[in-house]
């Protein structure tokens, strides 16, 4: 079966004195043996880039988690050094890309940093250091140097009853890894909530309306995609969601010409 391709967001690293963009192993690997599709890297070049011309070419959208945070000042938070580290020029690639695929109804999924991007790009905000709120859980990582224990499957998140998420997974509550310090405050408009932890924190939205699949989860579903059937069931999701969309646009290309 053809594998469409899905643009991958990336991140600005310097390391070995180059400026590299990349993307971590685990999401590439999610996208190839999870969702069924062809992952491109996307450089983080902001507006010199051409996204609609991105969009026309290929068929879903993935943003990926990172070590980063969203820039404060794009959603009027506290810009402090605490708050950090930030890639502006991710943001500036990320959001823009988020909005126009949102737009034209191009299949996105977003994870932990992208469900962030997400909800800032459509108008929301993030609350950061979330575990120093009251009543609210430590979403951290364990400390270790052990990745499968950072990534452990710990944490309950509720489906939200009517949601997209609960045509993927069923109502009720599923178990899924935490890794994050930020998460979203105030929501997005265009958004709806699909899924939150037992602290009431927003674990996953999707686009209110949306003309094709587009979701933002707080979790790490790439890491256990092999071995997890919740963590899959979101990959397969997005792959069949991918497929629907290329067989849309290949039957409106036949129906031109």
């Amino acid at each position: 079966m053809q594998q469409p391709l899905v643009a991958i967001s990336t991140d600005v690293r310097q390391f070995d004195n180059y400026t590299w963009h990349a993307a971590p192993q685990q999401y590439l690997e999610a996208a190839i043996s999870g969702a069924g599709v062809f992952p491109v890297l996307v450089p983080s070049f902001g507006e010199r880039l051409d996204f609609d011309e991105l969009l026309s070419s290929v068929d879903g959208v993935m943003v990926t988690g990172s070590k980063s945070n969203v820039h404060p000042s794009l959603y009027g938070g506290d810009a402090s050094e605490k708050n950090g580290p930030y890639d502006p020029a991710r943001d500036a690639t990320t959001l823009p890309l988020i909005r126009r695929a949102v737009e034209r109804g191009v299949p996105l999924l977003a994870i932990c940093r992208g469900i962030q991007e997400m909800n800032v790009a459509l108008g929301g905000t993030l609350g950061t250091e979330i575990q120093e709120r009251e009543g609210t859980l430590d979403h951290r990582a364990p400390v270790s140097d052990n990745q499968d224990e950072r990534f452990a499957i710990h944490q309950k998140v509720t489906i939200k009853p009517g949601s997209c998420l609960a045509g993927v997974f069923g109502v009720g509550e599923i178990m899924v890894n935490s890794v994050h310090r930020q998460a979203v405050d105030q929501l997005g408009p265009k958004l709806q909530i699909e899924a939150v932890a037992d602290d009431g924190t927003v674990e996953a939205v999707s686009v209110r309306d949306s003309r094709g699949f587009a979701v933002g989860v707080q979790w790490h579903p790439e890491y256990w995609v092999k071995s997890d059937d919740t963590s899959a069931k979101i990959f397969r999701a997005f792959g069949d969601a991918v497929r629907l969309h290329a067989a849309a646009k290949s039957g409106a290309r036949a129906a031109a010409e």
